[in-house]
């Protein structure tokens, strides 16, 4: 984890975005705290290229809406994530005040993103089917095992699944740093199929490009894993390579398409 003991700020983002050739970018939260929501809208409001954040609210709290109007006043708070991964049900999925929290976030038209690990898929099939109004965004694909170039069989039964779901997205983000021994090496060959998978269950216009920067430094760089992502769409449709690197972001987080 030594690659990720400092700070990584605006700054830091905007060089790597700069390299990659990407002007625009969302922000979402990595801790639970609204301290940091407060410190990502400072950003936002700093930097033009951060086009808009996800943030972090307790959903479960009796004061979750009057939380969320405070923030939706914000023009570029564009929905909340929290951090479910390797949760049981009971925390969040099967939680009553947590199900308030989501249809309070309905209301708004904010949207959430789905922070899951692949044995989670079930769980959170039947949790987002008792929100069907609600804009959900899978992230990192649910962060599936991969150990060599075929996905693993149980997550693209599972996420076929859960992608029946019209009012569920998916971002493409994460995977690299989900590579499992004996895999050393990756390229663009070894990730496709998963990544075809993808878009092959989403589609397009459901699907969207993302960096989990800082974070894929453990396995990557920014620059690196934009240029396979690149690398593989060029081979689809203008439409489909617009859709996947801006279009589909811009139209489910609701902000101004970038470059």
């Amino acid at each position: 984890m030594a690659a990720l003991r400092r700070d990584f700020g605006p700054d830091d983002l905007q060089r790597e975005m700069r390299a990659a050739g990407v002007s625009g970018a969302i922000s979402v939260q990595a801790r639970t705290s609204l301290q940091e929501t407060d410190f990502l809208l400072k950003a936002a409001e700093a930097h033009q290229f951060i086009l808009g954040v996800v943030g972090w609210i307790d959903l479960k709290s009796p004061t979750v809406g009057v939380d969320l109007d405070r923030y939706a006043q914000h023009p570029k708070f564009k929905g909340v994530r929290e951090i479910c991964q390797g949760a049981p049900d009971e925390q969040f999925f099967t939680n009553d005040s947590f199900h308030h929290g989501v249809r309070e976030l309905t209301r708004r038209g904010l949207t959430y993103d789905l922070l899951i690990f692949a044995n989670q898929l079930p769980a959170a099939t039947a949790f987002v089917d008792q929100h069907p109004d609600q804009q959900f965004i899978l992230d990192h694909c649910a962060k599936p095992p991969i150990y060599g170039p075929r996905p693993p069989a149980e997550w693209r039964r599972q996420l076929t699944e859960l992608a029946r779901r019209p009012h569920v997205a998916c971002k493409l983000s994460g995977l690299v740093t989900e590579l499992r021994d004996p895999v050393s090496d990756w390229d663009v060959d070894l990730m496709r199929p998963c990544f075809e998978t993808v878009l092959d269950i989403f589609g397009a216009n459901r699907l969207m490009i993302g960096s989990d920067w800082p974070v894929l430094n453990l396995r990557t760089s920014f620059g690196v894993w934009m240029g396979v992502l690149n690398d593989w769409l060029a081979g689809y449709p203008e439409s489909v390579r617009n859709a996947v690197t801006t279009g589909t972001a811009a139209r489910l987080y609701a902000c101004e398409e970038q470059g």
